[in-house]
């Protein structure tokens, strides 16, 4: 049995949960996780086996066990410390931003000083941030988690599956807008004045699953006390748990993932659909959701629909359209082909 090692001490608990959970069901492979607190505070446990740790800690750790396989969960801190590490260890990094992963020492000195500064130059000072580009280009694999990124040296790995396809039963016609309320990553203000000049006389229930804050909290607050009897929003103004998350997503008849084609990660421009993956994406697998997209997301998966003119009218017409998410992502058939390429990467 090969043994592997997953590292999260940085950002992603959503993409350690989606490892835990399928990797739990595995008898070819054996995996320990090193959480930081913050990570191990928002993971779901059962009976994995998990060390907490941190970029003072880690490498340390490793010495302990042997291990065939490393997988870094996320590089966007800690840089001298994951360079160190991939020159040792046959080690393997989930990227998330392709640009980023890619930049320049120059180009990094540059961004220092389009954000937050500080922090930034604790990144420079403290934590290596010139070693970025080393780290990933020194990591024998480099993973991404949508396959349509999957070009060149970038492979993917399968993690998401679909738990549930069941239809739900609601009064209203449910669509869901899943993911932070900011008009940075989407473009909120469009759902905003979408539903506020919708003009329909079935019952409709907007859900936005994700903390909304600053003026789009001001938004939807006004928004709500402007709307037909017959229109109905749902939104919080605090993290939402993982548990109503799950409610959120298992009540909707409809994905709404206004995605804005362009982001920045570091001062650095990237592309949804082309240099970053958005957990849109995994979120609609998982839930077995038809998702309307916006109609320049680049994607030729059946169960992404690209966003028309008169997107509630196509809310109606898409809400009887079925998807077979069970033959395409059954948890069986993801977790064979998650196996076959870690055993592959272990073997390296």
């Amino acid at each position: 049995m090969k043994n592997i090692a997953y590292i999260e001490i940085d950002t992603h608990a959503e993409i350690a949960q989606a490892f835990m959970d399928i990797m739990k069901d595995s008898s070819e492979l054996s995996v320990d996780y090193y959480f930081s607190k913050k990570i191990k505070d928002r993971v779901e446990e059962t009976g994995e086996t998990i060390f907490l740790s941190d970029s003072s800690m880690i490498l340390e750790q490793l010495k302990l066990k042997k291990y065939d396989l490393i997988i870094i969960g996320t590089v966007h801190r800690y840089f001298n410390t994951f360079h160190a590490l991939v020159q040792k260890y046959n080690a393997a990094i989930i990227v998330h931003n392709i640009n980023f992963s890619l930049a320049s020492k120059s180009a990094l000195m540059k961004s220092i000083f389009k954000g937050d500064v500080i922090y930034r130059l604790k990144l420079w000072w403290k934590e290596g941030l010139f070693y970025t580009s080393k780290a990933y280009r020194n990591a024998r694999n480099l993973l991404v988690l949508d396959e349509e990124l999957s070009v060149g040296k970038y492979k993917f790995l399968p993690l998401f599956y679909n738990e549930n396809s069941e239809k739900p039963e609601n009064k209203h016609f449910t669509v869901v807008i899943p993911g932070g309320v900011s008009q940075k990553r989407r473009d909120y203000l469009h759902v905003f004045e979408t539903i506020q000049q919708v003009k329909t006389e079935e019952k409709f229930e907007f859900i936005f699953l994700g903390e909304a804050k600053d003026s789009e909290l001001k938004q939807l607050q006004k928004l709500s006390q402007q709307l037909p009897e017959n229109i109905s929003i749902q939104y919080f103004s605090d993290r939402v748990s993982n548990t109503d998350f799950q409610k959120g997503m298992q009540k909707a008849d409809m994905l709404w993932c206004p995605i804005r084609q362009k982001t920045e990660f570091f001062s650095r421009e990237e592309v949804y659909g082309r240099t970053k993956m958005t957990g849109n994406l995994g979120d609609a697998i998982r839930y077995g959701k038809i998702a309307v997209f916006p109609k320049d997301y680049p994607s030729k998966l059946e169960f992404i629909i690209p966003e028309k003119e008169n997107v509630i009218e196509q809310f109606k017409e898409l809400k009887n359209i079925h998807f077979d998410f069970q033959k395409s992502y059954h948890k069986k058939a993801v977790l064979k082909k998650l196996e076959e390429v870690l055993s592959q990467l272990a073997a390296i």
